[in-house]
């Protein structure tokens, strides 16, 4: 499905669907896509369906203009990861599950033919391994032959870069070790990135230096100095304006650079630097300088200087290599704060809901509370008062399993008897059985054994499976809900269950059941119950589980693994205390 993520501006993190219709961009309300941004027009630009299945961007007459990769534009075909600018918020424009061709074409372009005239083994000159791809890479110093050599040893350098761009997220941290594999391979005296600051805002302008911040520095021995890196404006600003890297084997005596005060000081001789340019854009640029005074040619009969042609076409490759890693981590931050934000967004509104049902309850037990004051109605009073306590304790459940689900534990593990468990849970709901008409029976294992669990979180989530169970024997005939505890066959695990003949659950919402916020009880739950339960179990290594059949009833199954409490004794004493034996696995 194509989708719009915001990645830069006031609305940063929000992303839209686009579903098939026009959709209207702009800062009034009335757009379909509002954008909080001053510098965005009241109705900006709409997209709109192509003909292909993919949506195009029109501006209709705004006043600072559309742009798509940094060009203005009235009417344009969008890609997958093109970047729409509106103001100064700029949308990333993305495909979900769309492909380069459909798999159809791509089988009719293959065509397996078969060997029968040769046997195979008779024509096969050279084997290598599976494994080798990766040891070349790592060690091409290793290899023979003076060509290879040369070959893996750029390859190596690009291979490492390509690893630690897919798994070092944080950009500074990338960007450092883009510079060891830099120094690697070329002998720089100093070096450094710069990379454009998150604050541009005007990504259409020309760059200029101001726009630009070191994020990495080295040093050929990989100290710190105190020294500071004379890096050339002079140089840079031509790498900017020209769009090409550069390389200078005497940049003292180059016509170009004469006036450049920082390179005739500083002594340098040799210079590379090259944009870091990315897909659309340049985000920075990768110098490196040489002090070293240039070698004789007629002695060392070698090219003077310590760049070459090759060096500049691997810090080009490598610099855009971490271009595209840094565009990468930017698009990998918007959308993960777009999850974000929309988890915030849900969570706000389902509190929101339960919160405000809650106040209502207190709000309605508050007026009879007063109507039983004024009138000096004792009965009035009570119905009052028990409205309030209810809701009392519904904002206690709300908020306890709030931070039950939202903190990690481990479980404070005791001996427990799960029968005692079980029998507590059934006598403090036999009452609500007894009001709603529920026939609630209980059926203990007497050969249970005890066992190391946090009898309250077990306690807990016995409770909201069997809250759960009354509720959803409500209105049936003859409604029953048994609590049974027995163990499994193998003796692993030990087992609570909850059997009621409700109308079931349907086969599509039994994957969501467990999902926190989900209820199907309305106002009455909040939708935590069930997660907050199956969390405690697996914190114990345990789970629950489920098996129903619309109009036929649920059971649900806790399952707990069996640790033996064993007690440890004290010379000359007796056992005083216990502690968990893992059984061996299934």
């Amino acid at each position: 499905m194509p989708r719009l993520i915001v990645i830069k501006g006031t609305d940063e993190g929000k992303q839209f669907d686009l579903n098939g219709d026009v959709l209207s961009v702009g800062r009034d309300a009335a757009n379909r896509l509002r954008l909080h941004d001053t510098e965005v027009s009241r109705r900006h630009a709409e997209f709109t369906p192509a003909r292909d299945g993919g949506y195009r961007v029109v501006d209709v007459g705004s006043a600072n203009g559309t742009f798509v990769n940094n060009q203005s534009v009235r009417d344009v075909q969008l890609q997958p990861g093109d970047q729409v600018q509106i103001g100064q918020t700029v949308l990333v424009y993305s495909v979900v599950g769309s492909e380069a061709l459909p798999r159809a074409d791509l089988a009719e372009r293959i065509n397996l033919i078969a060997r029968q005239d040769l046997e195979l083994s008779s024509a096969i000159v050279r084997t290598i391994s599976d494994t080798e791809g990766s040891r070349l890479l790592a060690r091409p110093d290793a290899v023979e032959g003076p060509w290879l050599k040369g070959a893996l040893a750029n390859l190596g350098i690009m291979y490492e870069a390509a690893q630690a761009s897919s798994h070092i997220l944080d950009v500074n941290q990338l960007l450092e070790r883009i510079m060891e594999l830099i120094f690697r391979s070329l002998e720089a005296d100093r070096g450094c990135i710069m990379l454009k600051k998150s604050a541009a805002e005007d990504a259409s302008a020309r760059l200029s230096l101001d726009q630009f911040e070191p994020k990495a520095v080295r040093w050929r021995d990989g100290q710190v100095h105190e020294e500071k890196i004379p890096v050339s404006r002079t140089i840079m600003e031509y790498v900017l304006r020209e769009k090409q890297g550069i390389l200078v084997s005497d940049a003292s005596q180059d016509e170009r650079f004469l006036a450049a005060q920082s390179i005739v000081h500083s002594g340098i001789r040799e210079i590379i630097c090259v944009p870091m340019k990315g897909r659309h854009e340049t985000l920075g640029v990768l110098y490196l300088d040489t002090r070293t005074p240039v070698r004789d040619a007629a002695v060392a009969m070698r090219p003077p200087g310590k760049f070459t042609q090759d060096h500049l076409a691997l810090a080009i490759a490598i610099a855009h290599q971490a271009a595209l890693a840094v565009e990468e981590t930017n698009y990998h931050q918007a959308l993960v704060q777009s999850e974000r934000m929309a988890a915030i967004g849900q969570t706000i509104a389902v509190l929101s809901h339960h919160i405000k049902n809650i106040l209502q309850g207190f709000k309605s037990g508050g007026e009879i509370l007063k109507m039983g004051l004024h009138d000096k109605d004792e009965n009035l009073l009570k119905r009052g008062w028990k409205i309030v306590e209810k809701n009392q304790g519904k904002i206690y459940e709300l908020v306890t399993d709030m931070l039950s689900y939202s903190k990690e534990r481990e479980p404070n593990v005791e001996t427990v008897c799960l029968n005692g468990v079980a029998r507590d849970v059934v006598e403090l709901l036999s009452e609500r059985a007894r009001e709603l008409g529920v026939r609630l029976d209980l059926k203990l294992d007497d050969q249970l054994p005890r066992c190391l669990a946090d009898p309250e979180g077990i306690q807990r989530s016995l409770l909201n499976v069997v809250i759960n169970a009354l509720d959803a024997v409500e209105d049936v005939d003859k409604p029953r809900v048994v609590v049974v505890t027995d163990r499994e066959a193998d003796g692993a695990f030990l087992r609570i269950r909850v059997i009621d003949n409700g109308a079931g659950i349907p086969p599509d919402r039994l994957g969501d059941i467990f999902k926190p916020f989900v209820s199907t009880k309305g106002a009455r739950g909040t939708g935590l119950g069930l997660a907050v339960s199956r969390k405690v179990l697996r914190e114990h290594g345990g789970d629950i589980l489920v098996q129903s059949e619309p109009g036929r009833g649920s059971a649900f199954t806790l399952r707990l693994p069996f640790r033996a409490p064993q007690p440890t004794v004290p010379p000359g004493g007796t056992a005083t205390r216990h502690v968990p034996i893992v059984p061996p696995p299934n």
